[in-house]
């Protein structure tokens, strides 16, 4: 356990592409941290992005980056499919964790870390900063005092949009290396601050398709989930829409919120609408003291805070499964054409180990995206 009265808290951040300019960044602005070294297999993009940001050390992997017992926590920035592999190789070495999402790339994997975190005496987080927001955290205290009343219908809708080029990088688009879609790869953090903010989820019944672009994995689905409170919900996930946007809304008893961003919110992004005879709700919305955006640097300093007193960091694993759970889910009912209730994949389920269970549905490419004519009818032409 990393003693905050012995040193700075020693952190390696491995993969040093542009996401983990932003861990960089945010680590940057905390106090009793250092950044400590760099690793990737890129020795040029390595020593620059060190240089960047002030480290001393570089490495090709994390084994030569630890060998001297000098760091205390690694930040796993690198392309899905290496997340658990990295993880399992910290966490035997003790080491705290923080894993971008998503944090595996399937529940079979999820089960397997939290095995190791739990013979280990280091921990992991995985990141999900819009919980860490001001804005969230005020929508839960109010719920958490009753003025909201129950939840009762809400919508979630990620409406990105990335062209052919994005998904031409090798790595992309791949249910081996990234998961899936933007069901796995982007309205993940939108769908988590619903589940964080609604409550626990109890059952799916979705759609999914690819309709624009040529991937393995799908562009876009859409979700009804019912919550154990009863509250209903949809849930939109789009890498195929022009006009960019993040939209929660949150219909409680007594007030609607209504969140609308892009990759991060402040308290100017949030909404309340009183329900008639709740118009008091306003005024304790309005005066807000502390405006924290969403963000890295939001969800670090809780990491940092718990660090020091010897306490789990958020999001745990065990906090992050929910998330992936309805992810799975997602695709499950989509591809299976059923109703999907959590719980329901586990071990033995086709889903658990991957999620399109081992079917890729979208892999083969359709004739009217790609402009060309199926073999079989060209006879014809």
């Amino acid at each position: 356990m990393w003693n905050p009265h012995a040193g700075p808290l020693r952190i390696g951040i491995i993969g040093t592409g542009g996401i983990a300019h932003a861990h960089a960044d945010a680590l940057s602005t905390q106090e009793n941290v250092e950044l400590a070294v760099a690793v990737d297999l890129d020795p040029g993009r390595c020593r620059e992005f060190a240089a960047k940001w002030g480290m001393q050390r570089t490495a090709p992997d994390l084994r030569t980056a630890a060998a001297n017992g000098e760091l205390d926590l690694v930040v796993i920035c690198t392309p899905p499919a290496s997340h658990m592999g990295l993880a399992l190789e910290a966490l035997a070495m003790d080491l705290h964790v923080v894993i971008e999402k998503p944090p595996a790339l399937s529940l079979e994997q999820m089960s397997t870390l939290i095995k190791a975190e739990a013979a280990s005496r280091g921990s992991v987080s995985c990141v999900f900063q819009h919980r860490f927001g001001s804005g969230a955290q005020r929508v839960l205290a109010l719920h958490g005092a009753g003025r909201l009343g129950r939840p009762l219908v809400g919508t979630c809708n990620t409406l990105w949009f990335r062209n052919q080029a994005y998904f031409d990088v090798p790595w992309r688009g791949l249910w081996d290396v990234e998961g899936g879609g933007p069901t796995m790869g982007h309205g993940i953090h939108q769908f988590d601050l619903l589940v964080h903010l609604f409550g626990p989820w109890q059952e799916v019944t979705a759609f999914a398709s690819k309709l624009a672009r040529k991937t393995d994995t799908e562009d876009v689905s859409a979700g009804v989930v019912r919550f154990q409170s009863g509250a209903i919900a949809t849930i939109m996930n789009s890498v195929i829409s022009p006009r960019e946007t993040s939209q929660l809304r949150l219909d409680f008893e007594h007030a609607t919120l209504e969140l609308e961003h892009l990759y991060g919110y402040d308290n100017d992004h949030w909404t309340l609408t009183p329900a008639p005879g709740s118009e008091e709700l306003a005024e304790l919305w309005a005066a807000a003291e502390t405006n924290i955006p969403s963000g890295h640097s939001a969800q670090y300093s809780v990491i940092l805070d718990q660090l020091k007193g010897g306490e789990v960091p958020p999001v745990s694993l065990a906090g992050a499964y929910p998330t992936m759970e309805l992810a799975a889910a997602i695709y499950a009912s989509s591809i299976t054409e059923k109703t999907i209730r959590k719980g329901e994949i586990n071990k033995g389920h086709a889903f658990f180990t991957r999620m399109d269970g081992h079917r890729e549905p979208w892999k083969q490419q359709p004739a009217e995206l790609s402009g060309e004519v199926p073999e079989k009818e060209s006879a014809n032409v």
